[in-house]
């Protein structure tokens, strides 16, 4: 028997406030035709942004701060930069005016595991659930977001793809599986009962019947790769992403199949995760350079 997700505790009125206050915004997004992932991101921003501001209003000098508070606490450009939008939309929707830097994205070379890492991550793991999702994950080069949306009817096993429904960009796209991914979500639907979740039939579901989210996905990864010894910085978007795309430039995939295969809209994108190693660079540089 599934257990009951409820919550039993009472809420404080700055709670049932803030609670209300994310309602409002999230409808607000809603209404200017935001994805689900987004809302769910912003949201989340803009409610750790409330709450730093407590015990007074969230006003535009609140807003500066904070951001400069994640500068000094190091996070990311891209964590903040995306902190700024969301806090840009709930401050138009109480229709004030407010206006700050955004940060320029570097081109450092992001990070990424190698074909041991990734092998050993999936070594590691003998949860057959979780092995086809990670699986999925690497061999279909997926977002967390879109592993969290597939249902049943997405999967075509005999032709070896998933369909993806409103992607990063809002479109639909088809991400391709190898047989051995193919061979273990076999495996998995086989044991796997078919539920309802939601008014949907999941792919995957959590073992309390919920749907995955992006946090259980990230949470289930890095306990796997903490369990494979792996020290490398990195979470899922670098297995899921970034290491497909590396592997497949090194082995001297061309860079315009890996963008149709990441579901990229501009090449430069692409481009930037596709470094190639010394190694790589060294064996081609002999290979094509002969008089």
């Amino acid at each position: 028997m599934g257990k009951a997700k409820v919550n039993w505790n009472v809420q404080t009125a700055e709670e049932h406030k803030l609670e209300t206050i994310v309602e409002n915004y999230k409808r607000f997004l809603t209404n200017q035709g935001y994805r689900y992932q987004t809302i769910s991101l912003y949201s989340g921003r803009v409610g750790k942004f409330i709450e730093y501001s407590r015990p007074n209003e969230p006003c535009t000098k609140k807003a500066d701060d904070y951001r400069d508070l994640l500068l000094d606490q190091g996070a990311s450009k891209s964590h903040v930069n995306n902190t700024v939008f969301a806090l840009k939309k709930y401050f138009e929707m109480k229709n004030i005016d407010w206006s700050t830097k955004i940060l320029t994205r570097n081109d450092s070379l992001p990070y990424y595991f190698d074909e041991n890492d990734v092998l050993n991550i999936f070594s590691v793991c003998s949860n057959i659930k979780h092995l086809a999702m990670l699986k999925t994950l690497f061999y279909g080069c997926l977002r967390s977001g879109e592993l969290s949306k597939l249902e049943d009817n997405d999967l075509d096993l005999d032709k070896r793809t998933i369909r993806l429904r409103e992607t990063k960009g809002g479109r639909d796209d088809i991400a391709l599986l190898n047989d051995e991914c193919v061979e273990t979500l076999r495996i998995y639907l086989n044991i796997r009962p078919k539920i309802e979740v939601e008014g949907k039939y999941p792919l995957f579901f959590t073992d309390n019947f919920n749907l995955w989210d992006r946090g259980d996905i990230h949470r289930m990864f890095m306990g796997y790769k903490k369990k494979a010894g792996i020290k490398k910085p990195g979470a899922v978007h670098v297995f899921s992403r970034h290491s497909p795309a590396t592997i497949m430039v090194a082995k001297g995939c061309d860079i315009r199949i890996i963008k149709e295969l990441l579901r990229h809209k501009d090449i430069r994108t692409t481009l930037r995760y596709a470094h190639v190693a010394n190694e790589t660079k060294r064996k081609m540089y002999e290979e094509y350079l002969v008089l």
